[in-house]
């Protein structure tokens, strides 16, 4: 075997729960995951620009209970279903205007954020709490790679900001690292956890 090859991909725990796979279950799952991040959005600390919110803790939390495309299918459509004017991004707003939010860019994010959570539980990572913990940091820091240039083109090229790159920092990165942390933390907490229990139930079963 090639030093080079992709790591074969590994059950994530929707295949545990849902393991015959049809079209209607991956339907379900991917607007079960867009409902629970559009319920956590909603769990907001309001802030001048971007608000704190829960929806990056829904993001990994559903992909990675999902996998890698149904996670990031899920993110797409609760993205779309926010632009169609369904009151699912934070604050119970969404409708087309939402794209000239200076935090509509972090929405964005959400759905490779979203896929690359799926991939490390693909590759197992999710089912320790140290490994999760690496795995949900690197997607977390993805909405940022998108999100903060949305933030300054929203602000300087539509708001007339004027503002400069720490200002935009300021405003759209440094007050979230904390938080993003602690939400990486908590799910490398609860998706390892979810593996114990789907392991002792089926020790149990197997009783």
């Amino acid at each position: 075997m090639s030093a080079l090859a992709v790591p074969a991909r590994r059950p994530v725990l929707a295949d545990v729960l849902a393991p015959h796979r049809t079209l209607a279950q991956n339907i379900a799952l991917v607007g079960a995951g867009a409902g629970v991040v559009a319920l956590l959005a909603q769990a907001t600390i309001p802030l001048p620009l971007v608000p704190i919110t829960g929806q990056t803790l829904g993001v990994l939390l559903v992909g990675a209970a999902l996998g890698s495309r149904r996670g990031a299918a899920a993110l797409l459509t609760y993205l779309l279903v926010g632009l169609a004017g369904a009151p699912v991004f934070a604050e119970f707003t969404g409708g087309p205007a939402s794209v000239l939010s200076p935090s509509f860019g972090f929405i964005l994010g959400f759905v490779p954020a979203a896929f690359v959570a799926g991939w490390c539980a693909e590759r197992a990572w999710d089912r320790r709490p140290v490994r999760a913990m690496a795995g949900f940091a690197l997607a977390s820091a993805v909405p940022f790679l998108v999100g903060v240039p949305y933030l300054a083109m929203i602000l300087n090229a539509v708001m007339g900001a004027e503002m400069g790159l720490g200002g935009v920092l300021a405003a759209g990165l440094w007050p979230f690292i904390p938080g993003g942390l602690v939400k990486a933390a908590l799910a490398a907490l609860l998706i390892p956890a979810a593996w114990r229990a789907v392991r002792a139930l089926d020790e149990r079963e197997r009783d």
